[in-house]
């Protein structure tokens, strides 16, 4: 007996709009001021009258373009009713039987096979978010109301994704996506990117019959390595309950289980509540929502250039490989940005992409920056790596250049400055060979490395690497190729 794993995924994706859904009240991360950012809407005070984010649902439009939907016409909002303490009206305002976006798809890559595999998208629909509950130990829960109102799109899946590494990739494309749209920062940690996991198996008995095990949804999963443990965890929990017990899907109702990141491990919260629990209904106080092609045409004008396509187009026309694509998109849209320009100023995308994701990013994580916070401008970058491209600048003393420059303001750092340094510290390419040529015939002449000069005169033309060392420090700015070419000429000739 064997199984397949079955998973779908519910992603809530905050959308990075000023105000609130439904409220003029601001909308932004503050958990160290609880309660600060609400106002009368929020809160549900009676009298209050919400009025929609123009801007919400052009994002959202935005959203389920880039997902591949068929956007809808005409839709309208929902109250879905649950007494909850996060919730002050006693109702979220969603989106129920007609979402905005429906029928779609996000095509994600074996990281392993590189095959490509479209996982369906049943819907995507734009409401509010909930507050934030604190249980805090000691028998106390606390309330923070700021986050109530945000508006969010909640994406759900099709039950496509066959394993925990496959739901991972997912969730990590999805958050590529919205990122490089603009549309929400997807901070997991600040819970601009939630998750919840539905998994469940489709059993092999060893009499031949596929039997499907209830279906089981994971809370609030935010963090890819949760996401991925409690997959694994739960199919294997679910395998070893079937054996027990045998049942089926449909025999019990859904169950809601938690997660405990830290001991690997789902815990049962619930049973599942059903649509016919939450009493939807039409919101009264909201008019429906209709969108013209012309609307619709206008919001994809602006989606620009998706992850995927600017994956392939690193590898197919810039020829770089898979994993620096990879590495350069998955930094995010700015980053990307950068390296395009580094590139098109120095026209050499491998040099470009080593630089951006070695040296870069290393500096990057080591001073905790972002790019945009980064000393040298790419423009900058660009032009001392064209120096090398062009034979006038060896890549140890790009290299010299770079960390005096990373020691500057960023206002500082121009070309007219990396000039200024390269002809103060003598870095430039010396084309003199009667120079080269007089500092090389010190060299040979010098006792200590006739052994050196016997080595490489029987063969070990490696060993001339001491040499090429001793000629550089009396030649400032010699290029090593050119300096072993000329060594290795007059030893063997």
């Amino acid at each position: 007996m064997n199984y397949t794993t079955v998973i779908g995924l519910e992603v809530h994706v905050q959308l990075q709009t000023k105000t609130k859904l439904f409220s003029g009240c601001i909308n932004r991360f503050n958990p160290d001021q609880p309660n600060t950012q609400t106002d009368p809407v929020t809160l549900g005070l009676p009298g209050t009258l919400p009025v929609m984010n123009r801007k919400a649902y052009e994002l959202a439009v935005k959203v389920g373009l880039a997902l591949n939907c068929n956007i809808a016409k005409f839709t309208k909002w929902d109250r879905k009713q649950y007494y909850y303490p996060d919730l002050p009206k006693a109702y979220q305002i969603s989106q129920y039987d007609l979402p905005l976006c429906a029928d779609g798809y996000l095509e994600i890559t074996d990281a392993e096979t590189g095959a490509h595999r479209k996982i369906g998208i049943i819907r995507a629909h734009l409401e509010e978010d909930a507050g934030k509950n604190l249980h805090e130990g000691g028998g106390d829960s606390k309330v923070d109301l700021n986050r109530a109102g945000t508006p969010l799109v909640e994406i759900v899946s099709q039950p496509d994704l066959r394993s925990a590494a496959e739901a991972k990739a997912y969730l990590e494309e999805l958050k590529l996506l919205m990122t490089y749209l603009g549309v929400s920062d997807c901070n997991m940690q600040e819970g601009s990117l939630r998750c919840d996991v539905n998994v469940n198996l489709h059993v092999h008995t060893d009499d031949g019959h596929k039997v499907a095990t209830p279906i089981v949804e994971v809370k609030n999963m935010n963090s890819f390595a949760g996401v991925e443990k409690a997959c694994e965890y739960e199919a294997e929990r679910q395998f070893e309950e079937f054996q027990e017990t045998g049942k089926k899907l449909g025999e019990v109702p859904k169950a809601t289980r938690g997660f405990d990141l830290d001991r690997g491990v789902t815990y049962k919260m619930r049973e599942k509540e059903e649509a016919a629990d939450y009493r939807y209904f039409p919101d009264p106080d909201l008019a429906p929502v209709t969108a013209s092609d012309e609307f619709v045409e206008s919001i994809r004008a602006t989606l620009g250039e998706f992850p995927a396509a600017k994956r392939a187009r690193y590898v197919e026309a810039l020829e770089l490989s898979d994993y620096d694509a990879r590495v350069i998109i998955g930094q995010g849209v700015e980053f990307a940005r950068y390296f395009e320009t580094v590139e098109e100023t120095c026209g050499d995308a491998k040099r470009a992409a080593n630089w951006c994701t070695q040296d870069v990013q290393r500096d990057l994580n080591d001073r905790k920056l972002t790019i945009d916070e980064f000393p040298i401008p790419a423009e900058v970058l660009g032009d001392i790596l064209k120096l090398i491209v062009d034979g006038k600048l060896t890549t140890k003393s790009a290299r010299d250049l770079y960390g005096d420059l990373l020691e500057l303001p960023r206002e500082k750092v121009t070309k007219a400055k990396a000039d200024e340094i390269i002809a103060e510290k003598g870095l430039e390419v010396v084309e003199d060979t009667g120079a080269l040529d007089a500092a090389i015939d010190n060299v040979l002449a010098e006792p200590k490395n006739a052994k050196t000069i016997s080595d490489v005169e029987g063969g070990k033309q490696q060993a001339v690497g001491p040499l090429i060392g001793q000629v550089m420090k009396q030649v400032k700015g010699a290029d090593p190729k050119t300096v072993r070419e000329m060594l290795l000429k007059k030893i063997l000739s």
